[in-house]
């Protein structure tokens, strides 16, 4: 009865999971991995323009379309005097302007109360004009004397 005993003690199985070859496995995939990540180039190559202008400075009179409190257009072409238009108008002088002058910057200055659906039919209008592009302008905050 002592022989069967220790054949059964011999011939358990045991119920563990050799992980060792897995360590093995995900250390070499860190290794190849570690090596191989900075050589991978996903960016695309280019060459920004270089500039030493500053950002607002321009050497051309904008063209500056206004809008009052009341939703009335005025048209600033340039050095010329500022002038009420109507829509029509409006497209057909920005448009000629900017066909003779394409690099000259294009501004909506819009009054404050001015509903802001007015002032994004003034900028689809530019778009249709060919203003390539618009900005929009305001006024600088004053510093608060009482703080």
């Amino acid at each position: 009865m002592q022989h069967s005993f220790r054949n059964r003690k011999r011939r358990q199985l045991k119920a563990e999971i050799n992980v060792v070859p897995y360590i093995d496995v995900m250390l070499v995939l860190l290794i190849i991995f570690m090596v191989t990540a900075p050589l991978m180039n996903l960016g695309v190559d280019i060459e920004l323009p270089k500039s030493s202008a500053s950002a607002i400075q321009n050497d051309k009179e904008p063209v500056v379309v206004s809008v009052d409190k009341d939703g009335a257009f005025f048209l600033t072409l340039g050095a010329s005097a500022r002038e009420a238009v109507d829509e029509e108008t409006l497209v057909n002088k920005v448009s000629a302007f900017v066909r003779q002058n394409p690099q000259v910057p294009v501004m909506i200055g819009g009054d404050e109360r001015v509903d802001y659906g007015r002032i994004y039919a003034v900028m689809v209008m530019l778009q249709q004009a060919g203003a390539p592009k618009v900005g929009l302008m305001s006024q600088p905050t004053q510093p608060d004397a009482k703080r």
